[in-house]
């Protein structure tokens, strides 16, 4: 099994051991307003991302059982609507994976690059 590069070697919240300066830096950093903006920025495209999708998932699961002949609908040759619906679940997952490096480039990797230079005992910790 492998080791969390970034628990190990502290003390677990509240067991009274004190915590370590990476802890307290950690505890501190949440309080920060940039953090608390970066998830905010987060949490803007990935929840309505995950309902969108998940919406879209389920339309195809409820057609494939309740509208049998629609999905069965021949389109062009053996291609039915079914066919185009599921390689559109595909092509949905790969478009929503390059939105988010798009957004992410734009909105959350210079603030998240800015607040992790400040946690250098962090970031020297991480990279061993």
């Amino acid at each position: 099994m492998a080791t969390d590069k970034q628990t190990r070697g502290s003390a677990p919240p509240g067991d009274g051991g004190g915590g370590t300066a990476r802890d307290t830096a950690f505890v501190a950093m949440h309080g920060d307003p940039r953090f608390v903006e970066l998830k905010r920025r987060l949490f803007v495209f990935v929840f309505p991302m995950s309902l969108a999708f998940l919406a879209w998932y389920l339309l195809y699961v409820l057609m494939s059982a309740f509208a049998r002949d629609l999905m069965g609908a021949v389109l062009f040759g053996t291609v039915n609507v079914a066919l185009v619906f599921g390689v559109l679940q595909f092509a949905s997952t790969f478009g929503i994976a390059v939105l988010y490096t798009l957004y992410a480039r734009r909105r959350l990797d210079g603030l998240a690059t800015e607040l992790r230079g400040e946690l250098p005992a962090v970031t020297e910790e991480a990279d061993r």
